[in-house]
């Protein structure tokens, strides 16, 4: 996945969920963050940050934040990338999904139950839904999920045990929007019941899998390492 016109930049503070002040280019102005998570690890002041700049000039504001440099990885924190991400990795065959090797349909957005998940696939007589989770939070080299309470994310990992029990594959695929990750684990600090939902749901045949991306100012890719998996 590709970005264009990337700008680098100093974060400043951020104003809102949706808003933050970063100095580009020796002035301040203000950038649209693409992520409502909390973020607090990797929006420090004075963090490098990566911005692409719009070029429509009705938008309220002219750059969105991308990408943050933590230590010595760029982190991307575009909260549409993971569906994009995996969709690719999909198409292109990229990713080896149990039972799933001659992908016949792929269907984003579809509607299981009462919920909406990030993809529905077929190959020859298997079927299966695939909620797809981003990660930008990681701690010596673990990644973790949730950076916030997500009820709305332990309502689909509960519907996917369901879809799993009327004969459907299910899986729920963490992208770590990073590289260099030993493994993944649940932030039951934060979320214990994602935590709960993730460890039933495993135990329910539900697939649990993570793999990591590499990551530039203006690209981030799924470059297939699938990392341990910590329950």
């Amino acid at each position: 996945m590709l970005y264009s016109n990337i700008y680098e930049g100093k974060f400043i503070k951020r104003l809102n969920r949706f808003i933050a002040e970063v100095m580009v280019d020796g002035k301040k102005t203000i950038c649209h963050v693409k992520n409502t998570g909390r973020l607090k690890e990797l929006l420090t002041e004075e963090a490098i940050v990566y911005l692409e700049k719009s070029n429509n000039p009705m938008r309220k504001t002219g750059y969105s934040l991308i990408s943050v440099q933590k230590d010595n990885r760029i982190v991307n924190i575009d909260s549409q990338a993971p569906n994009k991400v995996l969709y690719e990795a999909l198409t292109n065959r990229e990713i080896n999904l149990p039972g799933f090797d001659n992908i016949t349909c792929i269907k984003q957005e579809s509607t299981y139950g009462s919920s909406r998940f990030d993809f529905y696939l077929e190959s020859k007589n298997r079927k299966a839904y695939i909620e797809v989770k981003g990660v930008t939070l990681e701690d010596k080299g673990v990644a973790k999920f949730p950076d916030a309470p997500t009820i709305r994310g332990v309502k689909h990992i509960y519907e996917l045990v369901d879809a799993k029990k009327n004969g459907f594959d299910a899986y729920v695929v963490f992208i770590i929007q990073m590289n260099n990750i030993n493994s993944f684990t649940p932030n039951d600090e934060t979320h214990k019941e994602l935590g709960e939902a993730l460890r039933f749901a495993k135990h329910s045949g539900v697939k649990i899998m993570a793999y990591e991306c590499d990551v530039s100012p203006d690209c981030i890719k799924f470059n297939g390492k699938q990392c341990g998996i910590l329950l």
